[in-house]
């Protein structure tokens, strides 16, 4: 039974992964097929092409980092300091899932380096560009939300991912380089620049590297955590 042969893999919700297979797959070959691929380890979302994100069913193609449903707080943090008819810039946008959420209550900007990457954020309707962080080709104190699920896993702990994420997810996309801030204090600069006075930067973020981050700019800081107390996020209003 698929169910079992996904538990012999690694899988953690072998039940619950065996029908998503088996209610997306086109026919009995195809789902074959998938089932391989996911005993593998290949990430579900990249098997059946999709996933969802805050309600929305959104377009992963392979190659293109996974959302995650710790980041749906951070996007439900970010609709609530948006204002209404607003612009705002998602960095690092991979598939473009907090894009995606945004774009109902503002005009949103994706922002990716990886060419795979902007080109699924597309397919899910995101208005999203090719650009390094480092040097964006966008107006300044033209934003009035800048949001960003950057890498931030420490170099050295990149070892204690799960085997699959290691294996297949890609790595631009998960090391932050020694301390895991590398890319997102970056981020916090094109921020910086970016915002209108007011305006605020969201960003996910772990372990104790809110300690370890200067804010030149921004004048409140709001932080959050999960249900287990763990540091999920920040959230920097820009000083202007």
């Amino acid at each position: 039974m698929i169910p079992a042969r996904l538990a012999a893999a690694g899988c953690l919700a072998p039940e619950e992964e065996a029908r998503l297979l088996a209610a997306s797959a086109p026919d009995e070959g195809v789902l074959e097929s998938w089932v391989r691929r996911r005993e593998r380890g290949e990430p579900l979302a990249w098997v059946t092409g999709t996933t969802t994100f805050c309600g929305r069913r959104l377009r992963v193609d392979p190659g293109v980092y996974v959302p995650r449903a710790q980041s749906e707080e951070l996007a439900r943090r970010a609709l609530s300091l948006l204002p209404r008819h607003g612009q705002a810039v998602d960095l690092c946008t991979g598939s473009g899932a907090i894009a995606a959420c945004l774009a109902g209550s503002a005009g949103v900007v994706g922002v990716d380096i990886d060419p795979r990457a902007v080109a699924c954020a597309r397919a899910n309707g995101v208005a999203a560009v090719l650009a390094d962080v480092a040097d964006l080709p966008l107006p300044a104190r033209a934003f009035d939300l800048v949001t960003a699920v950057a890498p931030y896993v420490p170099t050295p702990s990149l070892g204690l991912l799960p085997s699959d994420v290691q294996r297949y997810e890609p790595r631009r996309a998960l090391d932050g380089g020694h301390d895991g801030l590398d890319v997102v204090r970056l981020v916090l600069a094109a921020a910086a620049r970016l915002l209108r006075p007011g305006g605020w930067a969201l960003l996910e973020l772990g372990g104790d590297q809110d300690q370890a981050l200067s804010l030149p700019g921004f004048d409140a800081v709001r932080r959050w955590s999960d249900e287990d107390g763990y540091l999920r996020g920040l959230a920097a209003r820009s000083a202007g």
